[in-house]
């Protein structure tokens, strides 16, 4: 009901809109925005929205990086193998332990050791994988896989491979692998699903059926990822990125950058080359990555969404407050950070350029924005400063043409930009989007590296809708300062135990994704952005009405939004030689109550619904639904 109403409300707002502007209604509304179409008032930042991602919420392993098994690597505690299970069926006998002398690498030193004593055909044994709170199977699919094995076998051992539905037990794929000797090698195979239905409800078995004992190690499996790339990443939540038109990407996040200890920062050196020599670590959300999304990975998910990459460099603080002091402590970390962008953007002539070829890609990535560190607000030692100032001189030598963001304001040096973070209810956000209306213009540029509406679980309502679009008004009015402003969290696994943050912008399961209302808000915000704002004013509308006016060579962006429950009546009056334009498009978000939203069960209750608006005279007159965020694109002559 809810999606049939909200249509209805949408067309009759079109045809409102579309019959309003044709009588050219006489009765005065109760608010005017006015808007000098040919009166640039300064530039817009071309990349002034794009995403921040980090390990939270499950949002790399179980969330975007498309790897289907939990746990490759064996890791164990006192219960076991976790998210591995002993597969005995029939008359079966196999036990299964970690080996800690026994692995594929230096990386990789331990495995599981699955001894089989009694297994046959029609009794096999093995090992079974849960996945992330399920694996999805669709028809007609093909799987990707991988694992390393050593075998006690003398001759050639088949090895099977199986998706299997978690209720009927039905095979849903599978494969044999032929593995033989006594070291370890590494083995690939396909599988191919049928006609079944598509489902998360499955799960992975490796098994064989006869008397053996194997050592395995980084067993991996895939489906089809985005634009085909190996160790790539999930299709459907990748296209819902592309459609929010990003500019950039601040990476590899916030806390998981600095980590809870130094030991377990993002330690890039150990996320780059082939997966077996990945170690993997614990995150800062009491869960393990496993390292599949490392540098490269970034860099590859940058160039498939043409974004430029904004990279993030360990500088010295960590989550338990430890500090680095500046000196020749911090200068390790330092010569880190350049090798990092030596690995970047280096030719391959260079050392860390030369390993990038190694690892697939010869060609140098663009860098323009580094930043160093994450909140060093937190550190109560105040050393930040003169950590900012080591690393900016060091990277100003060597690339002067890279801008060095701070993560708060410091003395000494002016930074480039300044990080800004702001998490606020939808009454902070309604207030705060006038913040850089009134900032300095002579400091730095701003990078609102992190925001967000928090009203909603696990992903915003309707309301955190209304104040992430009234923020956003700020941000494009204020854009000749603010350069860059990214949405955080940006991914969520629902499932219960996924979730370490709520508010965030894109939901899954192991299955499917939706956008919150606060996404489908970042999509139509980005769908239409200008070079440059214009003089505009408003008069007669009450504090919860928020707009921007951005408009380029042939088109004006207004974005209106009605944070009330009432109706707001407006008439735009466009002025200059250029506004003698026919029609505009437009799309409206709206709800019924803030408080409404989509779920992985109902994703399409809140989307945009497009409409076209008739222009007379460059006058458009109009009613704003109550709760509702609207586009408007007009094109100018």
């Amino acid at each position: 009901m809810m999606l049939m109403n909200n249509r209805f409300v949408f067309v009759s707002v079109a045809v409102l809109l579309s019959s309003l502007a044709t009588t050219g209604l006489s009765a005065e509304p109760g608010a005017v925005l006015t808007v000098n179409v040919n009166e640039p008032k300064a530039a817009v930042s071309p990349t002034l929205y794009g995403l921040m991602t980090e390990e939270i919420n499950y949002s790399y392993d179980g969330g975007l990086y498309a790897e289907l098994v939990r746990n490759r690597t064996f890791r164990s505690d006192w219960t076991g193998i976790l998210n591995w299970y002993l597969i005995e069926r029939g008359a079966a006998s196999a036990k299964v332990t970690i080996d800690d002398g026994e692995g594929p690498s230096a990386a990789l030193a331990r495995s599981a050791r699955l001894e089989v004593t009694k297994a046959d055909a029609g009794s096999p044994a093995g090992l079974l994988n849960e996945g992330y709170w399920g694996i999805a199977v669709r028809p007609n699919t093909s799987y990707q896989g991988t694992f390393f094995v050593k075998s006690s076998a003398e001759g050639p051992l088949p090895i099977r491979v199986a998706l299997v539905a978690d209720q009927s037990g039905k095979v849903l794929a599978a494969t044999s692998v032929p593995v033989s000797g006594r070291v370890w090698k590494q083995y690939k195979f396909e599988m191919r699903s049928g006609e079944a239905a598509a489902s998360a409800e499955n799960h992975l078995e490796v098994t064989i059926d006869r008397p053996a004992t194997l050592w395995l190690q980084l067993v991996s499996l895939f489906p089809p990822t985005y634009r085909g790339r190996p160790n790539g990443n999930r299709i459907d939540i990748m296209e819902k990125l592309a459609a929010m038109h990003p500019a950039f990407l601040r990476f590899p996040g916030g806390n998981y950058l600095e980590g809870g200890r130094i030991d377990s920062r993002f330690d890039w050196k150990k996320m780059i080359g082939p997966l077996v020599d990945r170690p993997t670590h614990p995150t800062t959300w009491s869960y393990h990555s496993s390292d599949g999304m490392g540098l490269l990975e970034f860099l590859n998910w940058c160039e498939d969404l043409h974004m430029q990459p904004v990279l993030g460099v360990f500088a010295g603080y960590t989550l338990d407050g430890r500090v680095v002091k500046p000196g020749p402590d911090l200068e390790p970390y330092v010569q880190e950070a350049l090798e990092e962008i030596e690995y970047v953007t280096g030719g391959t002539d260079t050392r860390w350029g030369g390993l990038r070829a190694r690892d697939g890609h010869p060609a140098p990535f663009p860098l323009r924005y580094v930043e160093v560190g994450n909140e060093d607000n937190f550190d109560r030692a105040k050393t930040y400063d003169g950590r900012y100032a080591q690393f900016y001189k060091a990277i100003k030598a060597k690339h002067p043409e890279i801008q060095v963001i701070a993560t708060m304001p410091v003395t000494g040096i002016t930074p480039d930009v300044v990080d800004d973070h702001y998490y606020k209810r939808e009454q902070g956000m309604f207030e705060e989007s006038k913040h850089y209306d009134r900032a300095d213009r002579n400091g730095p540029k701003i990078f609102v590296g992190e925001w967000a509406t928090r009203e909603g679980t696990p992903t915003p309502n309707f309301g955190a809708a209304l104040g992430d679009a009234a923020f956003m008004t700020g941000l494009e009015r204020n854009s000749d300062l603010v350069v860059m402003a990214a949405y955080a969290p940006l991914l969520v696994n629902v499932n219960p135990g996924g979730m370490q943050w709520s508010s965030d912008l894109i939901g899954y399961d192991a299955l499917t994704s939706y956008g919150s209302p606060s996404y489908y808000a970042q999509v139509m915000f980005a769908s239409c952005l200008g070079d440059h704002t214009v003089n505009s004013s408003l008069t007669g509308a009450g504090d919860r009405f928020f707009y921007s006016a951005t408009a380029s060579a042939n088109k004006l962006c207004l974005k209106l939004v009605n944070a009330t429950s009432s109706e707001q009546p407006l008439t735009i009056m466009l002025q200059g030689p250029g506004a003698a334009a026919q029609t505009a498009r437009g799309s409206t978000l709206r709800a019924n109550t803030t408080w409404a939203t989509n779920t992985i069960q109902n994703p399409k209750r809140i989307v945009p619904v497009n409409s076209t608006v008739n222009v007379q005279g460059g006058r458009i007159v109009f009613v704003a639904p109550a709760y509702s965020i609207q586009v408007l694109e007009v094109d100018l002559k």
